[in-house]
């Protein structure tokens, strides 16, 4: 992330930061191909499918009153048969009336209270084996959503057409119901966005795999029933279970069918979200590293090379470019000449201004390319919030740069996110915050 520059000396710290410059150039250089073919080619275009195939929705609910019917009531009002779509929502160790409401809007409901294992993906796992023993051969794939999700008429339909291509998973156009809450929705959302249509969609249109994230995907039966349940149980189980499939030569496909996710308000829930994610990805990285690495190297899948990058923190690799200059510009300032010429110390200080100042040049195009292509999906009344993200949204993404060393040290559990934003489909459609 730092602008290409020749050095009118090569000493040992302009050799170090060519090293780096160099390592992030081989490890992204991908993504920069991925922006391209997504802003050139568009959005992918799926084949009408051949079969209407039969769906379960699996939602894991954690005292969602507020929301879960929402969700349940825009999966009831699907444009596609409703006698091939049942919904399934555990409520897990509730402390309010989200089982009653998810039943009230139509919903199979189970109710669990396991507080030993906590987590979504140990109330998947319970769920899953629940439907599987109860609805045997009843259905050919799964969707996963959380509670706060809605999702639009069209979703089943579209994920249908790839479903029905043969993928095993298939993931979809995430979309946030609270753009405009603060500069932190507004941010994750942004964020989201660039996710669909610069990494999964152009995957889509490079013909290798794409990855899921959080909720708003599709598993085939086959796929749990083979696991006899759901056995991802890290921080972040979807992560997890793309970079599975990335070993495996499981790949999975993306469609435009696009929901609607709740995104934090507040830097603090962010913050404890973010540390969840980032110690989810550690786990992953650390678990799974070298049987990526054997993938790419042994069966060639540059799937395993994508995730591998994915959970890789790459975020370090630019502390340790700070870090490093930082260091050895004060301790060579220190030394009055003695450990550092002042030509070094000039490297050191363009450095780490080359560094921060392309990082937010990147995340400002980044930012701004999303906003102008996926403007249709922006909805948002304040138009002031949409132009002052462009801003704020690299300094958001900075923030993962302490997120990224407090994740290594800090012990983080699972603690549920709470949602508040109780709003319909056509509510988010008319811009409601």
């Amino acid at each position: 992330m730092r602008l290409f520059f020749i050095p009118e000396q090569i000493t040992p710290i302009v050799v170090f930061n060519c090293i780096v410059m160099l390592l992030f150039t081989v490890c992204f250089l991908y993504q920069v191909i991925f922006f391209f073919v997504g802003l050139i080619r568009g959005e992918y275009k799926l084949p009408r499918a051949r079969k209407l195939h039969k769906y379960a929705f699996f939602i894991a609910a954690h005292n969602e009153e507020a929301v879960i019917a929402n969700l349940v009531t825009s999966i009831r009002q699907q444009d596609y048969p409703s006698d091939l779509i049942d919904v399934f929502v555990v409520a897990d160790a509730c402390t309010d009336n989200t089982a009653q409401a998810a039943r009230d809007a139509g919903a199979i409901v189970y109710e669990r209270n396991d507080l030993a294992r906590k987590g979504k993906s140990w109330v998947m796992d319970y769920g899953f084996d629940r439907i599987l023993n109860e609805y045997p051969g009843q259905y050919e794939g799964f969707f996963i959503f959380d509670a706060d999700n809605l999702i639009s008429p069209n979703y089943v339909r579209v994920m249908n057409d790839a479903f029905d291509l043969g993928y095993m998973a298939v993931t979809s156009y995430r979309n946030s119901k609270n753009f405009g809450s603060s500069w932190i929705s507004s941010a994750y959302a942004t964020w989201f966005l660039r996710e669909a249509r610069f990494l999964n969609n152009a995957r889509m249109h490079c013909g290798t795999s794409c990855a899921v994230s959080g909720s708003g995907y599709l598993v085939s039966t086959k796929i749990i029933e083979g696991m006899h349940g759901w056995q991802f149980h890290t921080l972040t189980e979807d992560i997890q279970f793309s970079t599975f499939c990335a070993i495996h030569g499981v790949r999975i496909g993306y469609a435009p069918a696009e929901f609607y996710d709740e995104q934090p308000v507040t830097f603090v829930a962010s913050w404890r979200q973010r540390m969840r994610w980032t110690k989810g990805f550690y786990q992953v990285f650390f678990t799974y590293g070298k049987h990526l690495l054997k993938s790419m190297t042994v069966f060639r899948r540059f799937a395993a090379y994508d995730l591998l990058m994915t959970i890789a923190p790459g975020m370090l690799l630019s502390l340790i470019s700070v870090l490093a200059n930082g260091t050895f510009l004060i301790v060579g300032a220190l030394s009055h000449g003695f450990l550092a010429t002042s030509y070094e110390l000039e490297t050191c200080v363009g450095s780490l201004f080359m560094t921060f100042a392309s990082m937010y040049v990147t995340f400002f195009v980044m930012g701004i390319t999303t906003t102008i292509t996926e403007r249709k999906h922006i909805h948002c009344p304040q138009r002031w919030r949409i132009f002052t993200n462009l801003f704020t949204f690299p300094l958001f993404m900075f923030t993962y740069i302490p997120i990224t060393v407090a994740a290594l040290f800090l012990k983080v559990d699972w603690v549920p996110t709470p949602h508040s934003v109780s709003v319909t489909l056509d509510q988010v459609m008319d811009g409601a915050k």
